[in-house]
C-alpha cells in the first residue's frame, strides 16, 4: 500500500512538471490576429505596461500565440518575439500585408520627432537649436537608424512607395507655394495627425484634413 501510494505521488509530480499551464497548453503555436477597434496594437518588450513599446502591429494581423498568461500573450510575428494584451487578439487568421506594420525604425522616427515638440522653424535648420521641415524629418529619421532620406521635401518626395493609405512613419508632402511643387514634408502619426515643423508654430502636430493643410496636400509615400 506504501509503495502505490509512492508510485502514485511520483506520477502525479511526473505530469505536473511535463504537462504544461491550460494558457500555454490552449495558446502555444496557435494563430492569432490583432484584434483592435481602431489604431495599433503596442507590442512591449515585457507582459507589462511598463514594458517598452518597441512596435505596433495594426488590425487584422496575423501572430502566433506560444503562450498566455495573466492576460498577456507572449507572440511570434515575422521572426520577432513580443508581448500584447491577450484581450486585443483572437483567434483565426486574417489576410494582411506585412507592409502594413510600422518598422522599428518608423515607430522610433515618431518619437525623436515628439521629444522636439517646441523647437522653433529655422530655414535650413537641421538640429535640435531649430528645423525645417525636411530638417526634422531627416533628424528623425536618421537617429532613429535610417539614413537614406535626401535633403529637401521635394526630393524625399522621389523616393518610396505611393500610397493613399496611411500607417504611422508614412510621409506626407504639400506645396505650400500651389500648384504641384512639393515645398513640405511632414510625418504621419495616426489618428489624422501629422507632426513637422511649420513656420508659424515651430515643431509641432497638426491635423491633415485643417482648412490650411488639405488643400495643399500632393501625397504619401512609404519608406
Amino acid at each position: 500500500m506504501f509503495k502505490r501510494i509512492i508510485a502514485s505521488t511520483m506520477l502525479i509530480s511526473l505530469l505536473v512538471t511535463v504537462i504544461p499551464s491550460m494558457d500555454q497548453a490552449s495558446a502555444a503555436g496557435t494563430g492569432y490576429h490583432i484584434n483592435v477597434s481602431s489604431g495599433y496594437l503596442n507590442v512591449r518588450n515585457q507582459p507589462s505596461l511598463s514594458g517598452k513599446v518597441y512596435t505596433k502591429l495594426p488590425k487584422g494581423y496575423n501572430v502566433t500565440v506560444t503562450s498566455q498568461d495573466n492576460g498577456w500573450s507572449r507572440i511570434s510575428y515575422s521572426g520577432k518575439i513580443g508581448y500584447v494584451s491577450s484581450k486585443y487578439i483572437a483567434p483565426g487568421s486574417t489576410v494582411t500585408k506585412s507592409s502594413t506594420v510600422s518598422t522599428d525604425y518608423q515607430v522610433k522616427a515618431i518619437s525623436i520627432a515628439k521629444s522636439q515638440m517646441g523647437v522653433r522653424y529655422v530655414l535650413g535648420g537641421t538640429t535640435p537649436s531649430g528645423f525645417d521641415c525636411s530638417g526634422l524629418v531627416t533628424y528623425a529619421f536618421k537617429n532613429a537608424g535610417y539614413n537614406k532620406l535626401p535633403r529637401t521635401a521635394a526630393d524625399m518626395y522621389n523616393i518610396g512607395t505611393k500610397v493613399t493609405s496611411y500607417q504611422p512613419g508614412d510621409l506626407l508632402f504639400y506645396a505650400t507655394s500651389g500648384g504641384k511643387k512639393v515645398t513640405h514634408v511632414a510625418i504621419y502619426i495616426g489618428n489624422s495627425q501629422v507632426i513637422h515643423a511649420a513656420t508659424s508654430k515651430g515643431v509641432s502636430i497638426a491635423n491633415i484634413h485643417n482648412s490650411y493643410w488639405q488643400p495643399k496636400f500632393i501625397g504619401a509615400k512609404r519608406l
